[in-house]
């Protein structure tokens, strides 16, 4: 990978992030930019493989950063970190190619998740990404997407079988949430959450959350 570059106006979010995003190596390195102007210079330098954009850019703005910075680096992946009342800009950060959206606190596993995703399924280079029909995991779903997501993705890998429960489990790990959240959307207890994210590590060979979404995206299990 060519890196990331962490683009945030708030100078606390944006060091928690680099601190967070440098714990995964298949990031680095790790860059910070605290304007639209300061990513489009580090992307000039070294095109990203992945920008982190704050939805509340100060200056030109998420969308008009997006924009830019496709003529400068157009198979950059970009990920908003948006809130829940972030509606809006995320509509409009989707239609101009952004991959999706993770909250501004995201943790060390998601990150990693988000890695092994785009490695798996990298941008085509041109001068505007398509924007995807959905959100593509393990990033966080968008309102629209959520209206499908209560069909669990067939599997086509020969190896070893996931129950429909510890699908729904490698489904919500690879959109980003918690133990606690998934049990609080599919009615089940953190423990049990626990005992089937252990069952499907073992059965996929994975020792943690990102290896196993990596490993359940290239063997077709989730989408």
């Amino acid at each position: 990978m060519a890196g990331v570059v962490v683009c945030h106006g708030s100078a606390t979010v944006r060091e928690r992030l680099v601190v967070t995003s440098i714990g995964v190596p298949s990031l680095a390195p790790v860059r910070a930019a605290a304007t639209a102007d300061e990513l489009l210079a580090l992307a000039r330098r070294i095109a990203p493989t992945v920008v982190l954009l704050d939805a509340h850019l100060p200056g030109a703005g998420p969308a008009e950063a997006i924009r830019r910075l496709r003529a400068v680096a157009p198979s950059a992946a970009v990920v908003l970190l948006a809130g829940p009342d972030d509606g809006e800009a995320l509509d409009r950060a989707l239609a101009l190619g952004a991959r999706g959206f993770l909250a501004p606190d995201v943790g060390r596993a998601e990150l990693a998740a988000v890695a092994a995703h785009v490695q798996a399924s990298p941008v085509s280079s041109g001068p505007a990404a398509p924007a995807l029909p959905h959100p593509a995991s393990p990033l966080q779903e968008t309102h629209a997407a959520r209206a499908d997501a209560g069909v669990a993705p067939r599997q086509v890998d020969t190896g070893p079988v996931l129950t429909k429960r510890e699908i729904e489990v490698l489904v919500g790990m690879s959109h980003g949430r918690s133990n606690a959240q998934i049990g609080q959307e599919l009615f089940l207890s953190e423990d049990t959450v626990k005992t089937h994210a252990r069952r499907l590590f073992r059965k996929l060979g994975a020792s943690d959350r990102a290896q196993a979404v990596a490993i359940g995206l290239r063997r077709g299990i989730i989408d």
